[in-house]
């Protein structure tokens, strides 16, 4: 999912500029248009979808990619069944390419700032699950506060924004359990814990559940690498087990759906299962020794110096977060715990 609202990118050119090279002065044309197009279809995958965002036809994008590479006398893309990846030549393009053009926006941004404008480019990965709750709100804030501001939104998998942030896809990132980097500045919000859940069609218990008897259980649980999946296979190995996995599923509200028709078990946060489904519907277990629980920090590329724009969507984020986003789940949880013992009690008093 990408939303959010964009204007027409400024095309800057870089020419007639030489590089020492066998002792000799090289002569050639950059145009920073080529590598703009260029990094979209990497980004994007394909030359359509690639068209489709930059909103040029498809042979003339092809027609730039490919005077880039007759420039550069490298092959850059390779087509495949799917779409296009990038060479090995292209990878190291595409990783100087964001730096330069997240240079070119700072210089921009910078010299909007001489003419009393404020504005800039700002991308923001939310986690899939979240994005239902932060979105529309980070846009609303946005909207108002820089009005002049381009916001980009999307949501995904912690593992894949963490790649988007290290290659300047995403200037910042909510993500589950960062993966430890000098690359990466975090910042931590909140931490959640994950309960066994299960429908009607087992027999329900209230009492907490080790997780070793957890992996014993037939699982309904995401495919790698989601971040489930990770603190899953992660804690289960450190207590010399490993998950009985009965069904890889991805998103949590697949998942319950197949859990309210059929056997199986679920390792999910309960907020999640208030955003997607009816509590009434499943049965809820806390797990122990240990614990499972999930870190959400908010995460910036340490290489990169944010703009003063990006500085200030960082500082929405974070006031979102704390005094609208963990208040709602806190409240959530709340919520949970009560209606949880009126099923319970009503159970029993059956």
């Amino acid at each position: 999912m990408l939303v959010g609202w964009t204007r027409s990118v400024d095309i800057y050119q870089i020419s007639n500029f030489g590089i020492a090279s066998g002792g000799g002065l090289r002569r050639f044309e950059m145009d920073l248009k080529q590598l703009q197009y260029f990094l979209c279809v990497v980004d994007q995958g394909s030359f359509t979808k690639a068209a489709r965002m930059l909103d040029v036809a498809q042979p003339a994008l092809s027609r730039q990619v490919r005077l880039l590479e007759v420039e550069l006398r490298q092959n850059l893309l390779t087509r495949t069944g799917r779409g296009v990846v990038a060479t090995e030549a292209g990878k190291l393009l595409a990783q100087h390419g964001h730096l330069i053009m997240h240079q070119v926006d700072i210089a921009h941004e910078e010299l909007d700032k001489l003419r009393g404008n404020t504005g800039g480019h700002v991308t923001v990965g939310l986690p899939t699950g979240l994005s239902k709750l932060l979105a529309v709100k980070l846009i609303s804030e946005v909207r108002t506060r820089l009005p002049n501001a381009q916001l980009s939104v999307s949501d995904g998998l912690s593992v894949s924004m963490q790649e988007s942030i290290l290659n300047g896809r995403l200037d910042m990132a909510l993500l589950y359990r960062p993966q430890p980097s000098p690359d990466i500045d975090t910042t931590p919000i909140m931490k959640e814990e994950l309960y066994l859940v299960y429908g009607s069609c087992n027999a329900g218990k209230n009492s907490p559940i080790t997780l070793r008897d957890v992996s014993k259980l037939p699982l309904i649980i995401p495919q790698r690498p989601h971040e489930i999946r990770n603190v899953v296979e992660t804690k289960m190995t450190e207590v010399g087990c490993k998950p009985n996995i009965m069904l890889e599923v991805d998103g949590v509200s697949a998942i319950l759906d197949v859990l309210a028709t059929g056997p199986g078990y679920a390792i999910l946060p309960l907020y999640a299962v208030a955003i997607y489904s009816k509590l009434s519907r499943y049965h809820f277990q806390p797990i122990i020794s240990p614990a499972l629980e999930s870190t959400l920090s908010l995460a910036t590329s340490s290489k990169r110096q944010l703009t003063s724009t990006q500085k200030a969507v960082e500082e929405i984020v974070l006031e979102i977060c704390h005094d609208t986003l963990v208040p709602a789940i806190e409240r959530e949880m709340k919520d949970l715990t009560t209606e949880l013992r009126t099923i319970t009690n009503s159970t029993a008093n059956a």
